[in-house]
């Protein structure tokens, strides 16, 4: 490990997950076959998509409604309008690789910047058809949630989700164990299918706090939520994990931190860790790239098993 990996992964506590999303994916696993059995088949298209045996179907920009449901216990912790539009924003850009920081990435990588063709609008219409602004807010007495999905269940202190086929479910709340959120991958129960953050790292104002203040939180919980993994393979620090994607090099760990380029592992020397993409655990200025790759990864699952949100409409409005 050399003298700068050292200091873009140092500072972190072993109980400080930061994205709990493999916490989640492996209780499933443990706890649903179908579950199991699911990811099989959605790995396989996956692979078929990323070594070029099959050709994404969708047309044009896959656009998602999207509901935030907001669970707080305080005042300060009900986020406000103007902060969830502030994440929507942040969404679009950074999956359109329209936002401005998507220049700094090195010159090698350049090439490699994806345009998922994905974009994201708070839901117009409730699932009975009734006129929405997207958002809903829940009074609760639980002062911190954790990845047990109970934020996801009114009777459990949170809220129940929307058709998981139609909507992207959206929690914001306050979470233990450093935790900035987590994800569930394509496979799952439908009724805790969705994305859940951390109120003070959702968005751009309001209560969003530095370093976590810039919307990457929820870009990289998203990118969980269309099937792709961590960036370095979720194997601790060793250098045999992998994300399943060919053009994002092998690396030995997650960074922190704002890294300076290049950080070397796993030999992958000259160029390093490709510590900017969206799916390492760098502070939210440093991270600003999705992959080729990656974006093949999302085809096949808005071709597969999120296929709903590429012809979906939002349900119509009382006769």
């Amino acid at each position: 490990m050399t003298e700068n990996q050292e200091t873009t992964r140092a500072g972190r506590s072993p109980e400080s997950l930061l994205c709990g999303t493999m916490e989640v994916h492996r209780r499933l696993l443990d706890e649903q076959p179908e579950y199991a059995t699911a990811r099989v088949e959605v790995e396989n298209r996956a692979f078929a998509y990323e070594r070029g045996d099959e050709a994404t179907a969708r047309a044009g920009v896959t656009r998602i409604p999207v509901v935030v449901h907001v669970v707080h216990r305080t005042d300060a912790e009900n986020i406000g309008d103007a902060q969830i539009r502030s994440q929507i924003d942040v969404l679009n850009r950074d999956y359109r690789k329209r936002n401005p920081d998507v220049a700094r990435t090195p010159a090698v990588w350049q090439p490699l910047t994806a345009d998922s063709r994905i974009e994201f609008a708070l839901a117009t219409r409730d699932p009975a058809g009734r006129p929405t602004t997207g958002i809903t807010r829940t009074r609760t007495t639980t002062v911190g949630f954790g990845t047990d999905d109970a934020v996801k269940f009114t009777a459990r202190g949170g809220h129940d989700a929307w058709p998981a086929d139609r909507y992207l479910n959206m929690w914001t709340c306050v979470l233990r164990r450093g935790l900035l959120g987590y994800a569930q991958f394509p496979g799952g129960p439908p009724a805790t299918d969705g994305v859940v953050m951390l109120h003070s790292a959702f968005g751009t104002t309001g209560t969003a706090t530095a370093p976590y203040d810039l919307g990457r939180t929820a870009t990289h919980e998203v990118g969980h939520w269309l099937n792709l993994f961590h960036i370095w393979g979720d194997d601790g620090t060793g250098c045999s994990g992998t994300d399943h994607v060919a053009d994002t090099p092998n690396q030995g760990g997650p960074n922190f931190g704002t890294p300076v380029f290049p950080v070397v592992s796993c030999g992958n020397a000259p160029d390093g860790d490709m510590f900017m993409n969206f799916m390492d655990y760098t502070e939210d200025a440093a991270m600003f790239m999705f992959t080729q790759g990656q974006a093949a990864r999302m085809d096949a699952t808005l071709d597969g098993p999120r296929s709903s949100f590429t012809c979906a409409t939002e349900p119509e409005g009382p006769a």
